[in-house]
């Protein structure tokens, strides 16, 4: 008989190394993220593998950068007020916290404000609520949520933007009357008072507003058995509003300078479909990376779309043991990083509209709407009628990482303030 190798007791499995590729995205990522850079590590902390840039990683640099890219408050179906919601995703290790309440971003400026005592980024983002309707018939199609990603100084045309979020808040009222409606006639009355004091003053009711009047009432037993009993797609008591088309909620976020994602495209009966339609009016992005990791199928039609594949926890706070936290889909460095670069050109452009529409007739009224999202890190002193540059030099460098403020085109904003504070 042979005598048994004798293996030797394992110490644990080796980190894998970070490769050059990686550590290049880190570095770009964190200056972004954090616009003050790390310390240099000491000459004993450097990996000879990597570039010295990397070895940050090793001596405490930050290294996690944490990005949640699906988020809801109080301002539309959540649970916690955005500031809450800061509050724990800070606690959670968050680094960047993109706040998508459905159809509206009123919660921004209190998230944006939350964010800046934290330490932490916010990009101002929204989840609107569409149809894919290959007829385009209004009122029929297929529900589509899509996400949009905007500069720290939020959209331009921002009153485009806005008249649409509008229209489609105003169409959730009378769509949460019908299926108020349509549950009285199952013989499951519920109340309209109840359901907008679950949703607060000013909240245009959603589905998960009369989920929640449903278990309080006590017909169901949670929210999931609410939506599948009575409210989902395909449910007894649902019912659409005044959703726009799919392709005209992308071509708006494009048009206002955002970044448009498909929203947990795993709900859709035709996903292929729908994915098609919404490439060819500029969609940029797709949801693909879950809590339970990546859905191999929706990876798949990302690649064959082209499409930037991202994630998030779409987090709610509920409060039950099901609900993914905020925080807790954590995406690849690399996926970061390209999100990044395929973002920042367009928040650049879309900041020095905001710019230039201000450089055109600066104001105190104006210089509101042009910081309606985006804060000025030290605003201290400043007086905008008598030096119209001061405000584009804070709003850069509040807004924009360093390389960034490079740009030279915003030497027109400049130029134009520049005359102006010489006629006053």
């Amino acid at each position: 008989m042979g005598t048994k190798k004798k293996t030797k007791p394992s110490r644990g499995r080796k980190k894998p190394r970070t490769s050059a590729d990686q550590a290049l995205a880190l570095d770009y990522v964190r200056a972004w993220a954090h616009p003050t850079p790390p310390p240099e590590p000491s000459a004993d902390a450097v990996d000879g593998f990597l570039p010295p840039h990397a070895a940050r990683m090793a001596c405490g640099g930050g290294a996690n950068v944490l990005f949640e890219l699906h988020s809801h408050s109080n301002h539309s179906d959540g649970f916690l007020s955005p500031s809450a919601l800061v509050e724990r995703a800070h606690r959670n290790g968050v680094t960047v916290l993109a706040l998508t309440d459905h159809d509206t971003m009123a919660g921004i400026p209190e998230a944006m404000s939350a964010a800046h005592k934290c330490g932490i980024r916010i990009i101002p983002g929204v989840e609107i609520s569409a149809l894919h309707s290959p007829r385009e018939i209004p009122g029929a199609g297929e529900p589509v949520h899509i996400l949009a990603y905007y500069g720290m100084c939020g959209p331009s045309r921002f009153d485009e933007l806005d008249n649409m979020l509008l229209n489609i808040r105003e169409g959730r009222y009378l769509r949460a009357k019908n299926m108020l409606a349509k549950l009285n006639s199952l013989k499951v009355p519920i109340k309209w008072e109840h359901v907008t004091k679950i949703a607060g003053e000013g909240v245009a009711p959603g589905r998960l507003h009369i989920a929640r009047a449903l278990v309080e009432a006590g017909y169901v037993d949670n929210v999931r058995q609410a939506f599948n009993k009575y409210l989902g797609n395909d449910g007894p008591a649902y019912a659409t509003g005044s959703e726009p088309f799919t392709e005209t909620v992308v071509q708006m976020i494009s048009r206002t300078g955002g970044i448009s994602a498909l929203a947990h495209p795993w709900s859709l009966k035709n996903p292929d479909a729908v994915i098609r339609s919404l490439k060819g009016a500029g969609l940029h992005a797709m949801e693909v990376y879950r809590s339970d990791g990546k859905v191999d199928g929706f990876s798949q039609l990302a690649e064959k779309y082209g499409l930037l594949k991202l994630g998030g926890s779409d987090f709610h706070g509920k409060g039950t043991k099901d609900e993914t936290d905020v925080g807790e889909v954590k995406l690849a460095i690399t996926t970061l990083c390209s999100f990044l670069e395929m973002a920042r050109p367009i928040w650049c452009s879309a900041m020095k509209d905001i710019l230039l529409k201000f450089a055109e007739e600066p104001s105190a009224a104006n210089l509101g709407k042009t910081l309606k999202f985006g804060q000025l890190s030290n605003p201290d002193g400043f007086a905008p009628i008598d030096s119209g540059t001061d405000v584009v030099n804070l709003c850069l460098s509040s807004w924009l990482s360093y390389d960034d403020m490079e740009d030279v085109e915003l030497e027109e904003v400049r130029s134009k303030l520049v005359c102006y504070a010489a006629k006053t």
